[in-house]
């Protein structure tokens, strides 16, 4: 449900005056479009720049609305990312295989590897492209679910402390 109270802060396009959080918003919006197109280049399709942006807000809500208590961080749960994640590595590879096989093949060999290890470095890198999202999601989880940890053990040890070794941790 936590997922979701992002959609509450998206301002509506109906409104008749455009409050100053919907103004913010947009200025928000068309600031990352910007960003986004020339990350992308003048090749980009049109509405490419659309999933950056979904995507970035939503992690970004979601990571903020973490930062208030009792509320549940989904990012930092493994479905979450790995649902992300799966569809998106799909979809750029199929992308690139079919669009930019040319390159894809080159980034499967290094440069400056030796000829007689080149079959060898194909399969290892092939493995490391079929296993980076679950790799990445795992990451991704146990840094944040570190995160988590570290602060609920502070929070739950900082009413013992000593002032001194509270303002040490602090500073």
């Amino acid at each position: 449900l936590s997922t979701f109270l992002g959609l509450l802060m998206i301002p509506s396009i109906y409104w008749l005056m455009p409050s100053r959080y919907n103004i913010v918003w947009n200025s928000i919006l068309l600031t990352l479009h910007k960003e986004f197109k020339t990350l992308l280049g003048p090749s980009g399709h049109n509405g490419s720049t659309f999933i950056f942006i979904s995507l970035f807000s939503l992690i970004l809500f979601n990571n903020f609305m973490g930062l208030f208590p009792y509320i549940f961080t989904s990012t930092s749960h493994l479905t979450l990312t790995l649902s992300l994640a799966l569809p998106l590595w799909l979809c750029f590879m199929l992308y690139g295989w079919i669009n930019h096989t040319q390159h894809m093949f080159a980034h499967l060999v290094p440069q400056g590897t030796p000829a007689i290890l080149m079959p060898f470095m194909v399969c290892i890198e092939t493995i490391s492209n079929i296993i980076r999202p679950s790799t990445l999601a795992v990451r991704l989880t146990a840094n944040m679910i570190a995160g988590h940890l570290l602060l609920t053990l502070l929070g739950n040890t900082g009413p013992s402390m000593s002032y001194l070794l509270v303002t040490f941790l602090l500073t």
